[in-house]
């Protein structure tokens, strides 16, 4: 790596070539979420997985990412970020090559374990590098890179994943859409050290290893029985896991109260768990990216395996929601700090609309299936998402003091891959239940992947519409406090 920086304000040549190479690293941990979506079918059918095989693999990724962002950030503080952001590139790049040469499921879902760790290793420190690397006047520019890269891969994620199955280089198969992360990943290593500068740590600095601890088991008591209990017949200890979740979450608030008073490190300061408006906020973001990881796991197995679709074909009729997201979040970047209550209700009814018409269109669907029709109702929920997203984080953050800005948007984020993981279960649950039985009354294929689809749509709908009425709780911007002066973090859209 190339001379430490002193002061943010140094105006370095390099700069943007550095910032490329952040973004080249957030871009790869994007687009690979939207790839492995497209790839589900393809998956299912080269290992004969079982429906909790599949979930896994979505979510597995999604509770290791959420669970690692704090403490792993933390980590890049002690370390060094620039060192920390390379190790994840590289751990990123590690498990992409293992899950290309996958023989079996438990190796796949090792492998994106894998994967999770690195994107929780290199995520946190690619927006502190570039607070580094940029004076002030640069730093509204730089931000916004971030925030049109997250839209760039989602809107190339299910076509590229589509494409290179398709393709089927060298008799691969599915494989092309992990291994293309190798040389992705080797570049951004290449370049991270040339032209990203050095930070050094802060050792004094510690984390919270307990409180790490107490969150995993808190996350797997909940998700791990709704994600196995279906396929094992619901045993009592599906049942008594989920129930556990309940006073290992009020253990791990004790123990964060109980660091706050010894002056200790926390994964999640005890101010934030005691501050009514930022539950209110993280609630409503969990609820939100609960229905969207989900969705698209369901609705690609609906589209390929119900409706005999290719992956890219199925990419291509799934990418106007990536779009809206695009053109949305564009849009409301530029709107700033305006209406955000309005905007976060009109987001999340047009969410929850496009799901009811979504719902009707899938209803009326008979062979051979017409592409078209999804078009509307995804593209009006991609704007519903794009419209919702930076009003959401900016409100809540708005309601969080200056000295815990870091700590809430990293949780902010925490909680939204949480989220995501959660409603991967639900969403599941909900489809291949009614998947099987529709299987059992010997419905047609495209009928019975029907009816689990709008089963699965319900979910979402009315999480969507408790947004809009939950939105009403938080105060109004011009009431909260000056935290609404941090920048807020840019969400990972899937």
């Amino acid at each position: 790596m190339t001379d430490q920086v002193s002061q943010p304000e140094d105006l370095r040549p390099d700069r943007w070539i550095a910032m490329f190479v952040l973004l080249m690293a957030q871009f790869m941990n994007l687009i690979d979420v939207t790839i492995v979506n497209v790839a589900m079918p393809s998956l299912q059918k080269a290992f004969n997985a079982t429906s909790s095989q599949i979930e896994w693999v979505v979510a597995a990724y999604i509770l290791v990412f959420a669970l690692g962002l704090l403490p792993l950030g933390r980590l890049g503080d002690i370390i060094g970020r620039p060192r920390m952001f390379m190790a994840g590139v590289g751990v990123f790049t590690l498990g992409s090559l293992f899950c290309g040469l996958a023989t079996s499921m438990p190796f796949l879902i090792s492998a994106r374990l894998l994967q999770g760790v690195g994107g929780a290793m290199m995520v946190p420190q690619t927006l502190a590098i570039a607070q580094v690397l940029f004076p002030p006047r640069e730093r509204a520019m730089a931000f916004s890179l971030f925030g049109l890269t997250a839209g760039l891969a989602s809107v190339t994620g299910p076509v590229l994943g589509g494409f290179l199955i398709d393709l089927d280089i060298w008799g691969l198969e599915w494989r092309p859409i992990f291994l293309v992360n190798i040389p992705v990943g080797a570049i951004a290593v290449a370049g991270a050290l040339r032209f990203i500068p050095r930070m050094p740590g802060l050792t004094e600095m510690k984390n919270d290893c307990l409180g790490i601890l107490l969150a995993s088991i808190t996350v797997m008591l909940l998700i791990f029985p709704l994600i196995e209990g279906r396929e094992l017949g619901w045993p009592v200890w599906t049942f008594v896991m989920m129930a556990a979740s309940l006073p290992a979450a009020a253990i791990f608030v004790f123990w964060q109260r109980r660091q706050q008073g010894l002056g200790g490190p926390q994964l999640l300061p005890f101010a934030l768990l005691a501050n009514r408006n930022f539950l209110i906020g993280t609630a409503m973001t969990t609820i939100l990216f609960a229905g969207i990881p989900g969705f698209f796991l369901v609705l690609a197995l609906y589209l390929q395996n119900g409706n005999g679709l290719t992956p890219l074909q199925s990419g291509l009729t799934t990418m106007p929601f990536s779009i809206g997201v695009l053109c949305a979040s564009l849009v409301s970047g530029r709107l700033g700090m305006r209406w955000p209550r309005r905007r976060i209700t009109a987001g999340a009814l047009f969410l929850a609309g496009a799901m009811v018409w979504l719902h009707f269109v899938v209803a009326g669907v008979e062979p051979p299936l017409n592409r078209l029709v999804f078009a509307v109702p995804l593209l009006a929920g991609g704007l519903g998402l794009g419209v919702a997203i930076a009003p959401m984080f900016q409100t809540v953050l708005s309601n969080v003091p200056p000295r815990d800005a870091g700590s809430g948007s990293g949780a902010l984020q925490s909680f939204q891959q949480v989220g995501g993981a959660l409603g991967v279960a639900l969403m599941g649950q909900l489809f291949f239940s009614k998947l099987a039985l529709g299987m059992q009354s010997g419905l047609p294929t495209h009928a019975a992947y029907g009816e689990g689809l709008v089963r699965a749509l319900y979910f979402n709908t009315v999480g969507f519409v408790l947004i809009a009425v939950m939105v009403r709780l938080l105060p109004r911007p011009e009431a909260a406090k000056q935290g609404g002066q941090q920048a807020a973090p840019q969400p990972a859209v899937e």
